[in-house]
């Protein structure tokens, strides 16, 4: 028997709802019973299972809270800095102190604070935006919580014991490949493990904003906020892979001398540089895009009108997100490279600038149209424009090469970079702490309090960042921890550092007002700054299930344009009402046009997700201490605490097919393909991790073009023959997954697990036929043997995962977990494959062949 394919399942009833079906009223019994089997549901874990939380409103203040408590870490590392440099030849700190220090604050400042900030705070905010009950894998969002948890305190905790990287937050080689002791490997493993948080919650929030949107959002009227979202986790897809890779080649040349970055051995040092700078340019985006995301939201509240340009900024947001990757080497106009690259990256630095004055005229624009109440918010709002503008315009001066020669490695970037930085990021999160806090505390912070830290911040930032502009003119270099009192630096850096105390002055006057007891305020509204977007519609007192029922949405500003829209949500009028079955549940909705499609389960409180952090954590930080046998344990635990989140909580077999989800309308409550959110998910997913690989690809072509030596004539080679057949198996191995969910979905359930048998034995031949071509290899002695040995690595471990989805696979078939109705799990590992099998190919075309083409 052939079963109907379950991504087709279509909607059965009305839709979209018509007035009358809207306006029926809700009896107050029913309405009430309703909401005590939906209470029951999303009830949030007490005592000490509060921890084992995963909703989003829980995982979110965890995480945001955590990002804030690492700024002022890295805030006081700021401000004992300014202390040693404020007089001449001081001794407050030593070299070594000082070197750490500053390597520490930038890093917690960008891995540590800045993205995990923006996701923290997405993840709070974005599902009460899209009318979501949650974001559709909260337990991966509580995965990456505990995972940037445990790596923030390994990695900020060096410090404290003396051991923390003191390379610079750029870690640039030689000095950090051969620097002594394990900061380094504290930097680039301890990063790496939070990099595994920030693209697991890029993953959640992209998916998110596709599919969990409520019925009738089309895409051209969601919110702002999340079409930065979608852009700002797509550059984390695009811009973190290449630094994983660049850490990938840099913690084997530490722990196993394979040479990569040394250039007595072939090696070279401005492969990092690349690498690190793709990152590195578009994270300065990625921090920035976030904050106008929240400018977005508070500025058409502050104005009482809508935006003014919307499809202008959504443009703007996507083509800045675009030329970002397009400046990578603006950090590295001094390293000698080509005329011509310096004139292509310095009109790039230059164009960069426009998409992001026109979101910033748009706001502009939209306050001149409308009748603008200056609250809290927007103060900070109006601060950060002032800031950002002005780090704008050195950015433009610094994008000129021939001034860039002269302000290259000066305190005037330092100053550029803050201005940046606290313009386009720290300032507009101020701005959102206030404007936002009555969402997810339901008490105001107080106003006076709110502008006090204001002036104190903003005026202290300007004494302390302006006059380093001059100090940088001057000649001062940065990153050294003093200087003579000849130079004539004295009297800038004493001004810069009192202007650091000011500034965390108004930091100590923010935190008084965020912890401090707020009981005496009594009951705020619902609604206080009067804003538009459907977020503003949560309970007060809030419940756990964020909305009582997901609304049908017809404009930008439901709030403004739909009447009685929060009185039928309350009333239970719209979708999803109820909880008969008691199961946490949100609706799937089609990309484009936001047409329901499915019910989706999501998980509840679990400690798998605490497990499996910890144990992810042993895998990346016993290297650190070249401690390999219990990490290869950890490793493995690791593996299994997500097998078994997997196989007990996702793509579940329903106990029915269809749901009432109110409103006349029935939708499935299973879907797989393109229907399903685990479809999306490893979709996503794999572009990340494609783009890592074609990081190392592009490695391998880079030490061709720089390297004279890189393939000499006569070089030993990856054995051809046992190349080709390995690549052969793999290619098996694809064909034999792809014909098992072909097969399954006819119902020749024995063929599909012969299938998926074979496909696994392959799986296994081909990587042990890889690994033996390369044997002969010695990837100490010269950077290309290391290049192969290290695409011999990346594939391997790809194609250990590969094996473990196909057995599997195999296992929900025995199980009954994947059937020919329902195989999403089958569909996923499928697609994977996909991905897979490229890899294996282009990775099989380099080891056997491109070097006997290039040689």
């Amino acid at each position: 028997m052939t079963h109907r394919y379950p991504d087709v399942l279509q909607p059965e009833g009305t839709y979209p709802p018509t007035e009358d079906m809207l306006a029926e009223p809700v009896p107050q019994e029913v309405q009430e019973a309703q909401k005590k089997r939906l209470r029951a549901a999303w009830k949030t874990p007490q005592g000490w299972r509060y921890w084992s939380a995963v909703n989003n409103t829980e995982v979110g203040i965890w995480y945001t809270m955590t990002a804030f408590f690492f700024m002022l870490c890295a805030g006081i590392l700021a401000v004992l800095m300014r202390t040693q440099l404020a007089v001449p030849e001081n001794d407050f700190l030593d070299a070594d102190r000082y070197n750490q220090f500053f390597t520490m604050h930038g890093s917690a400042m960008m891995f540590l604070f800045a993205v995990p900030m923006f996701e923290a705070i997405s993840i709070l905010l974005l599902p009460g935006m899209l009318g979501a009950r949650d974001m559709p894998f909260p337990r991966l969002s509580a995965y990456g919580y505990w995972c940037f948890l445990i790596g923030g305190i390994f990695v900020f905790g060096s410090i404290l014991f003396d051991s923390g990287p003191k390379a610079g937050w750029f870690m640039y080689p030689p000095l950090a490949t051969k620097e002594e002791g394990i900061g380094p490997d504290v930097w680039l493993l301890g990063l790496s493990f939070i990099e595994v948080a920030s693209i697991a919650a890029a993953v959640e929030l992209i998916v998110g904003a596709l599919k969990c949107r409520p019925p009738g959002m089309r895409v051209n009227i969601m919110p702002l906020y999340a079409w930065y979202v979608m852009v700002v986790g797509g550059m984390i897809l695009f811009a973190f892979p290449p630094l994983i890779a660049g850490d990938f080649l840099f913690e084997l040349e530490r722990s196993f001398d394979w040479p990569f970055f040394d250039p007595v051995r072939g090696g070279d040092p401005m492969l990092w540089q690349h690498l690190f700078w793709i990152f590195g340019h578009p994270e300065v985006y990625i921090i920035f895009l976030p904050s106008i995301a929240i400018a977005a939201m508070i500025v058409p509240t502050v104005a009482r009108t809508p935006i003014v340009g919307y499809s202008w900024i959504v443009l703007s947001a996507v083509g800045t997100g675009f030329l970002s990757f397009g400046l990578w080497m603006h950090h590295m106009f001094t390293t000698g490279l080509p005329q011509i690259s310096l004139g292509f990256f310095s009109a790039a630095s230059e164009a960069v600038v426009i998409p992001t004055g026109i979101q910033l005229f748009a706001f502009v624009a939209t306050l001149m149209v409308g009748r603008v109440k200056m609250t809290l918010p927007m103060l900070w709002i109006a601060g950060a424009l002032a800031i950002f503008v002005a780090g704008g315009l050195t950015g433009v001066m610094l994008a000129i090469v021939p001034f860039n020669w002269q302000a290259h490695d000066s305190y005037f970037v330092v100053a550029h970079l803050h201005y940046t930085l606290f313009g386009g990021m720290v300032f507009p999160v101020m701005a959102g702490v206030y404007y936002f806090f009555p969402f997810f505390r339901k008490k105001l912070l107080s106003e006076t309090l709110g502008r006090w830290a204001f002036w104190l911040i903003f005026v202290g930032f300007n004494v302390t960042f302006l006059p380093m502009h001059l100090t940088g003119l001057k000649g001062m270099p940065r990153r050294i921890f003093t200087y003579p009192g000849s130079a004539g630096w004295d009297w800038l850096n004493m001004m810069s550092t009192v202007g650091a105390y000011i500034t965390a002055a108004g930091f100590a006057v923010f935190v008084y007002d965020l912890l401090r007891p707020k009981a005496y305020q009594g009951q705020i509204k619902r609604n206080p700054w009067g804003g538009g977007t459907l977020e503003w519609a949560h309970d007060v007192p809030e419940e756990a299930w964020g909305n009582r029922s997901v609304p049908y949405i017809t404009s930008r500003y439901p709030l403004w344009d739909q009447p009685k829209l929060v009185e039928r949500m309350d009333a239970g009028r719209y979708y999803l009402p109820d909880a008969p079955e008691g199961k946490r549940e949100t609706l799937i909705t089609s990309v484009i046009d936001a047409k329901p499609l499915m019910v989706q389960r999501v998980t509840g409180p679990a400690w798998i997700t605490m497990l499996a952090a910890f144990f992810t954590g042993g895998a990346f930080i016993f290297p650190t201490f070249h401690i390999y046998e219990p990490a290869i344990v950890c490793g493995a635990f690791a593996i299994v605490c997500v097998l078994y989140w997997l196989w007990t909580s996702t793509a579940q077999v329903p106990d029915q097919e269809r749901k009432d989800v109110g409103l006349g309308l029935s939708l499935p409550t299973y879907a797989s393909g393109p229907t399903s959110v685990g479809w999306w998910a490893v979709w996503i997913t794999m572009l990340g991790d494609s783009t890592a690989f074609a990081s190392l690809v592009f490695g391998f072509f880079f030490y061709w073009t720089a390297r004279p030596d890189f393939i000499t004539i006569g070089a030993d080679h990856a054995t051809g023959a046992a190349v080709a057949l390995g690549v052969t198996l793999f290619v098996v191995s694809w064909a034999s997954t792809v014909l098992a969910r072909e097969v399954n979905k006819r119902s020749h359930i024995t063929l599909a697990r012969i299938a998926l048998a074979l496909a696994a034995t392959c799986t296994v031949g081909g990587a042990g036929l890889i690994i033996l071509s390369v044997l002969d290899l010695e990837p100490t002695t010269h950077v290309y043997p290391a290049t192969m040995w290290a695409l011999m690595v990346w594939l391997v471990a790809h194609a250990l995962l590969g094996v473990i989805m196909q057995l599997y696979a195999l296992a929900g078939s025995i199980f009954d977990k994947v059937t020919p109705q329902y195989d999403a799990d089958l569909c996923n590992v499928t697609l994977f494959w996909h991905f897979m099998v490229l890899t294996a190919l282009v990775t099989g075309f380099i080891l056997g062949v491109a070097p006997r083409l290039l040689a």
